[in-house]
This record gives structure tokens, sequence and C-alpha cells, in this order.
């Protein structure tokens, strides 16, 4: 199981990013988890752009997004992510704070594999991340690098 994909968080609250982090290694997950701050940084990071043009190439196993991000929010993302043929078969998370309707609905409508909410609790909010990273990082299987569709799903 050495050639695990990395699992992509995108999660502008420090304090949110380093508990998911801790949760993910705690939890003896193998995968390396890539933090970006913003979802423009996730863009870059998938399309090997900007401080990542020199990363190798590949997918990730899963993208876990936060919806509430500066220059380029989670739904933007997950937009762009699903208009991309060369991208729109990455499974995506949402794992966010909003418990708003309207953002959960929206998720779906544009191709989200999962919507998380964060618990408040700290036991609660470990235990949810470890059963995001299980999950979409070891248990579901992702297409095969090079695979992709083209505009008609096909």
């Amino acid at each position: 199981m050495s050639d695990l994909r990395p699992i992509l968080l995108a999660e502008d609250n420090p304090n949110d990013a380093e508990l998911t982090l801790e949760a993910l290694t705690a939890n003896n997950l193998a995968n390396r988890v890539i933090h970006v701050k913003d979802g423009v940084e996730a863009m870059e990071y998938l399309h090997c752009e900007g401080r990542y043009s020199q990363r190798k190439p590949g997918k990730p196993a899963v993208v876990v997004l936060d919806i509430k991000m500066p220059r380029m929010d989670g739904i933007e993302v997950l937009q762009a992510i699903r208009s991309d043929p060369a991208l729109k078969m990455i499974p995506v998370v949402m794992l966010t704070s909003s418990r708003e309707e309207q953002d959960l609905i929206r998720s779906y409508e544009l191709g989200s594999n999962a919507y998380v909410v964060k618990p408040v609790k700290f036991s609660e909010f470990i235990e949810a991340v470890k059963q995001v990273g299980i999950f979409w990082g070891l248990l579901n299987e992702v297409p095969p690098e090079g695979v992709s569709t083209n505009e008609n799903g096909k």
C-alpha cells in the first residue's frame, strides 16, 4: 500500500486544520495529507500550478473542503472540480461548520460525495474526521490515474 494517494484538505481555520491533521495522523491513516488554506491553493495543487508546479502529478484520494474560505470558497472549488474532465471523478467531501440547508443542497447539486458538519464537541470532531479519513482514504476505490471523462460523461 505504498502507493496511497494523498488527501487534499482545504481549510482556512488554523485550529480546525490542526485538529483535522491530528485526527488523521493519530488514527494511523497512512495517506499523506496536503493542507491548503483556501480554494485557490486547492486548485493550484490539483492543476500542479503555482507553488505546486514541481509536485509529482497525480490525483488525491479525496478532496476535503471547508465551505467558507477566502479567495475561492468550497462551493466554487467543488464546481470547478466537477466542471473539469480531468478532475471530475475525484471524490469530494464537504467538511464544514455550515448547517445552512442551502449549502447542503448546493453541495449535492454540484456533485459532492458527502457533506459532514463539523461537530462542536472535540471528541465527536475527532471521530468524524477519523471516519472520513478511513472511508475516503482507505476503503473507497478511486478510478485509476489517467482516467477522465469527456463533457458528455463518457
